[in-house]
């Protein structure tokens, strides 16, 4: 450093220059001017803007909103643009962010009454302009979320006005509304949860129980919340759509994730199916007041696959990780949804309590007031006051009179007491009922009693309230989104083939850019490919334009991990001149692009044969020694079902230690894995071969699976595990050929119950066994023989006793297409099936034709009210 910077910098340290004394001022560093207006400016943005208080779950700017529009409140809508103008006056930024934060606020539904264009969640369409739409705060709202009396007031950013510090909400408002907020260095996510489950949970921790809180959407659709991790920092949901089969070459998205909109989603199928991950024909938008997203196949497609390869290729499925932070005492801190809502439980026990202190204040002092009055009026001390000429002699007069009847008073009386009573006007003197006077006193004591026992109860007084806020408001407020574990999809098995895989088998060269080459399979771009050498040597790596594995390729194909049914029977020469050995194995578990050997690892040693077989066959092959002196048999057959399947570094069998010209095939073989043991988890509605749920049987190539549903319907599927089953599952079972089953339901049309006994006919697509009215209703279903059910009456015929039906007897096997035959015409209270007669020798059932059977004897026709609990 030169001497004379050194000396200029002491100066400036000193407060001293080269002409004289320097002010301190002067000098800043930057490094702190900097330190001090970030750190400023940081939490301004924190505790201002982003982030949520914990008191009433609400930004500054929506504090501001609604404190303005309580202002602005008459019960009649107002202009949002008025709205937002008013909101200014406390709110220090421009109108577009109260804009919109008063549109967000209004299309939660929840404290804001909309009126016109909001704008719509689904589509992501925005609402009109300010001038156009209208708003008022919900009679929910005024109810929750205000009380003048209650509430903490501070001035606002220019000293004109007041505004709340939080307002006084007696609900888990942030739980509700959910929120989100960027900040400087912190963020907030706070995700919405159910309305009348927030409240059942207020109660449960008020009564001291436990309680778990799920989030739900308003979008609907499913979530996964198996790592919610009580909406803290780490946990994340998984959310999809809702996606119904309507056929084979139909799907619709009728709710769809939470975040996303029609528009986004569409978007993220639409680049799925350019990038060859998923075949579609077309998609039609049909959504309006509710989500109708109708996405066409290609011929051919598995509409199955093709939903789960949506959850895996596009936005129909993704992750959401909450982040909960709110700000308490001026800082920012994170903590659960479930400390949030104790919290606002509470905070509302608090404010209900202060509530009631302010009210009994005010009935005391009412008290107070009409008993001095009556006092002064009953007792005509206003006449003591005639002859007094001065003031303080008047007030000295009124107090001498009153003080008889002091020790009945709450408190003690005051010169404003006094000053009050001396207002009372002369008319109102005459005018004066004493009875009147007693009726109004000691309605204001029952109501003090009431308070008091409140108070003494305050806990079953807050219970009490949140009760009330649900039986007024909870009304259509029902969970949207269905709370599910998901399955974990593979995205290799759904992945829609893309692609065209090619080979040489000589140069060892494998990919989809060899187009002058073999064609061997269409494949995808995230598919796995195996490739045997002659000389056993193996390996698995990824879909590639050219990639070479090595030369004298025997055998190239698309892999599958975890597949143990694929069955690869070898016949290898150990060495050179070593014999020749038989084996049969799964090829599972490999590491990528990491070489292995199907044979001993001799060397010398080749693959003289090999089959690839999907479902475990075994074939029979004719195996020709070469000529040689002595050798008695020159070829012979052999089975490989005589093989025990085994591991991949299995040695084998010793199939002949002579020398062989050629081994071929002599006749294909059947499966020797026997069925597929197939479960059906009924947590995520799939079926799987891990034993998780329930065991369904042992299914061969030709076996089906019967599905029937709680409204009525039955269908037959295979039992392919990328299959999607039915929310509302009465039945899945293995379908049984030729199974009688017996039906009691509700015909809406008729409006009487019927039975029926119908055999379930092969049908992929759902058929209705009952009446296909939107009301009729399925009461019981069983496979029993000889099924009995009893009747208990109700209504005006509740005195009838019960009749037991004997089903067998009573109709015969139909088609499903049939009505059945009518009950009974008397008022129905409940029908049950109850325990069958055993009988010994059983006859088959005579089947009758498909027309309506009479009704039962004593039936007549005024049809009654009939109300049955299923």
């Amino acid at each position: 450093m030169e001497e004379n910077d050194l000396e200029l910098n002491n100066a400036a340290e000193s407060g001293a220059g080269p002409e004289g004394p320097v002010a301190l001022h002067s000098v800043t560093a930057l490094s702190g001017m900097y330190k001090d207006w970030f750190l400023d400016y940081a939490s301004y943005v924190i505790l201002e803007r982003a982030v949520p208080h914990l008191n009433d779950g609400l930004k500054p700017v929506q504090r501001r909103i609604l404190h303005s529009m309580k202002r602005m409140d008459d019960g009649r809508f107002n202009k949002v643009a008025n709205i937002i103008g008013h909101t200014m006056q406390f709110h220090p930024h421009g109108d577009a962010s109260i804009g919109d934060a008063l549109v967000q606020l209004g299309q939660k539904d929840l404290l804001v009454d909309a009126q016109g264009n909001w704008g719509n969640i689904l589509t992501g369409d925005g609402a009109a302009a300010p001038r156009y739409i209208e708003a008022r705060l919900s009679k929910f709202g005024l109810e929750v979320v205000f009380n003048h009396k209650t509430t903490e007031w501070k001035l606002s950013y220019d000293g004109r006005n007041k505004e709340p510090v939080t307002l006084p909400v007696k609900f888990p408002l942030l739980l509700a509304q959910g929120g989100e907020g960027i900040a400087v260095g912190l963020a907030s996510k706070i995700l919405p949860h159910n309305f009348n489950e927030l409240i059942d949970a207020s109660v449960d921790y008020l009564q001291g129980k436990d309680f778990v809180l799920y989030p739900d959407f308003p979008t609907g659709g499913f979530v996964d919340v198996s790592k919610y991790n009580d909406g803290k920092r780490g946990g994340a949901v998984k959310v999809r759509a809702k996606i119904e089969k309507v056929d084979k070459k139909e799907l619709v998205i009728t709710e769809i994730p939470f975040g996303k909109t029609t528009g986004t989603l569409i978007e993220s199928i639409i680049k799925a199916s350019e990038k060859g991950k998923i075949k579609i024909k077309k998609i039609d938008d049909n959504t309006a007041s509710n989500v109708e997203i109708v996405i066409h196949l290609m011929p051919g497609v598995s509409p199955d696959m093709t939903i789960d390869a949506l959850y895996a290729f596009t936005d129909c499925e993704y992750s959401i990780s909450p982040n909960t932070c709110v700000i308490v005492e001026d800082k920012p801190s994170f903590m659960g949804v479930s400390t949030i809502l104790k919290h606002s439980a509470d905070k509302t026990v608090e404010l209900l309590k202060l509530e009631l202190e302010i009210r009994k204040a005010e009935l005391q002092e009412e008290w107070h007031m009409s008993s001095l009055e009556k006092i002064f009026i009953e007792e005509r001390i206003y006449r003591d006051i005639e002859e007094v000429e001065t003031w303080e002699g008047v007030i000295t007069t009124i107090d001498k009179g009153l003080a008889p009847f002091k020790k009945r008073l709450l408190r003690t009386v005051t010169r404003e007491d006094i000053i009050q009573l001396t207002e009372i006007k002369i008319k109102r003197i005459s005018k004066f009922d004493v009875k009147k006077a007693d009726e109004h006193i000691k309605g204001l004591e029952v109501e003090l009693e009431e308070i008091n026992n409140h108070l003494k109860n305050i806990i079953p007084y807050a219970i009490n309230y949140f009760r009330q806020i649900k039986k007024k408001y909870g009304k259509g407020r029902e969970r949207k989104t269905e709370i599910r574990n998901f399955d974990t999809i593979e995205a290799a098995k759904v992945v829609a083939n893309n692609a065209k895989l090619y080979v040489n088998y000589k140069e060892g060269f494998i990919g989809t850019g060899l187009k002058k080459d073999e064609f061997i399979c269409d494949c995808s771009d995230i598919d796995d490919i195996i490739a045997i050498r002659k000389d056993g040597v193996y390996l698995v790596t990824k879909v590639a334009e050219k990639v070479f594995v090595g030369n004298d390729i025997l055998y190239a194909g698309i892999f599958l991990k975890n597949d143990e049914r694929t069955i690869y029977n070898i016949v290898y020469q150990d060495g050179k001149d070593g014999p020749l050995l038989a084996k049969r194995c799964a090829i599972s578990g490999l590491s990528r692009d990491k070489e292995y050997n199907l044979t001993r690892g001799t060397q010398g040693s080749k693959i003289v044969y090999m089959s690839v077989n999907p479902n475990g066959e075994a074939e029979v092959i004719n195996v020709h020694h070469k000529p040689k002196a002595r050798l008695k048999k020159l070829s012979f057959e052999f089975d490989f079902g005589q093989l025990g399947i085994k591991g991949k570094s299995s040695m084998g069998n010793i199939l002949t230690r002579n020398a062989v010209h050629k081994i071929a095939l002599k006749e294909k073989g059947l499966s020797t894995l026997g069925g597929r043991k197939i479960w059906f988890d009924d947590a995520v509605f799939r079926l799987n071969v891990d034993g998780r749920g329930t065991y369904l049987g042992e299914f061969s190539a030709e076996d089906k699976i019967l599905v029937i549903t709680k409204n009525g319907f039955f269908r037959i599927s295979g039992f392919d595990l990328s299959n999607h089953f039915e929310e509302n599952l009465l039945v899945i079972e293995k379908f049984r050929q030729g199974k009688v089953y017996s039906a009691v339901y509700w015909d809406a049309e008729q409006k009487f119950y019927y039975v029926k006994r119908f055999v379930i006919e092969e049908s992929e697509k759902p058929q209705c066994f009952i009446n296909e009215d939107a009301e009729s209703r399925l009461v019981s279903l069983t496979e029993v023989e000889y099924p009995r059910f009893e009747i208990q009456f109700g209504g005006k015929h509740k005195t009838r006793d019960n009749e037991i039906i004997e089903v067998a007897e009573f109709i015969g096997v139909k088609s499903f297409k049939a009505k059945g035959k009518r009950l009974t015409s008397y008022v129905v209270d409940n029908i049950q099936e109850i325990e069958p007669v055993v009988i010994k020798e059983a006859q088959a059932p005579a089947v009758e034709k498909e027309e309506d059977v009479p009704p039962h004897p004593g039936a007549h026709e005024d049809p009654a009210q009939m109300k049955l609990e299923l």
